[in-house]
């Protein structure tokens, strides 16, 4: 295939389709008693609602949206360090434009610069760094956010501070990653899932091997899926596939951009810039060992956190979600965002309780985009 319509033929979803109906039955799984498959990935929750594969394929599979979208996942103590940064006299403070109106317990960084500070959006780190060189006078930061796929970037523009000894670029580093907290999933007791649709872009990135413990550990089939609807409906086929056969491996549906052992440039470079922080808070699922990324000491002058003496080791960071938000339990698969007393009326993009329903990636979003006040009513 070369073009994108390829990826979208109606024939050959029916016929993928057809198959799914097949192994669904021979599984034996049903409406009452579903198969349950997680796509970790938020870029996959709003293809899988953009394109209604969740109404297209049968009622015997549940699609449960885990914590891949890192706007969401990110606490709202981090939320309201990025404030305190923003309103810091001579700062300028660049972020993407998702986090601008997640809510801190004070206020986001969209009302932050109503408020007067001067918070820029950007679509890359290195315009960050332009305006650093623009601006030699004012300190510059950018909001370092993002799974493994955004990670490289960051670090190859502390990379380039560092070359041109730009003193005034600093980054606060929010970067995590994928497998801790799928393996903090699987530990949950609570939890119930019998296979994943792993993440096109992570994998990119870090390859397919990272993800190994989940079959060989925890005995759960993983494939990972590119973003068109022929790509998920192969890689939902390809878990049924292992599951109907007693099987659990790490398979590759997305071959054509994921290599096996992921880029060695982008590798590299996030080896030399970062370290793990002993834990990370996520947002719905606390603290996780070894989930995060700090700056390595050679590069200090660049770590926003040393520089203006915020975030871990600056004291208590733990705060409380908003009453009435259920962005956890629907982060966590304990909850469906229709099922939140708040979807779509206490809780909109316009004015939102929490980040799933201002991200590109939130699974709030993804039904109020694709369902509005249809998926509320719905869920009354």
């Amino acid at each position: 295939m070369k073009y994108a319509d390829e990826f979208r033929d109606p024939k050959a979803a029916r016929a993928l389709l057809d198959r799914i109906a097949v192994v669904v039955d021979q599984i034996g799984a049903t409406a009452e008693r579903p198969v349950s498959i997680m796509e970790i990935c938020g870029g996959h929750t709003h293809a899988i609602f953009r394109y209604g594969l969740d109404k297209l394929t049968p009622p015997g599979i549940e699609f449960i949206h885990g914590p891949g979208c890192p706007v969401c996942v990110l606490p709202m103590s981090r939320v309201d360090e990025c404030v305190e940064l923003a309103e810091q006299p001579g700062v300028i403070f660049t972020t993407f434009g998702d986090a601008m109106r997640v809510p801190g317990t004070r206020k986001s960084l969209l009302q932050a610069k109503a408020d007067g500070a001067d918070i820029r959006m950007v679509y890359s780190p290195l315009d960050a760094l332009e305006i650093a060189r623009r601006n030699p006078d004012r300190q510059v930061v950018f909001f370092g956010l993002g799974f493994e796929t955004t990670t490289p970037s960051t670090a190859l523009s502390i990379q380039q501070a560092a070359a041109e000894g730009l003193e005034n670029f600093s980054v606060f580093c929010n970067h995590i990653t994928v497998p801790p907290p799928i393996r903090a999933l699987l530990d949950d007791p609570h939890m119930t899932l019998d296979g994943f649709v792993g993440p096109g872009h992570v994998s990119m990135v870090i390859g397919v091997h990272p993800y190994d413990f989940i079959a060989e550990t925890y005995g759960k089939p993983l494939v990972v899926a590119g973003f068109e609807p022929l790509d998920l409906l192969q890689s939902v086929l390809m878990v049924l596939e292992q599951i109907r056969d007693g099987r659990a491996e790490i398979e590759n549906q997305y071959a054509r951009v994921v290599p096996e052992h992921g880029n060695p440039v982008s590798l590299a470079a996030i080896a030399d810039v970062y370290e793990e922080r002993p834990s990370f808070e996520w947002r719905g699922l606390g603290e996780i060992d070894a989930s995060g990324l700090r700056i390595r000491g050679r590069y200090a002058a660049f770590d926003a956190e040393e520089k203006f003496g915020i975030g871990y080791g600056a004291g208590p960071r733990a705060v409380a979600e908003p009453e009435g938000c259920a962005c956890g339990a629907v982060m966590t698969g304990r909850m469906k965002p229709v099922e939140c007393p708040n979807f779509g009326t206490g809780c909109t993009p316009e004015m939102p309780l929490g980040a799933l329903m201002v991200s590109s990636e939130g699974a709030c979003a993804a039904y109020y985009q694709y369902g509005g006040a249809r998926a509320a009513t719905a869920a009354e």
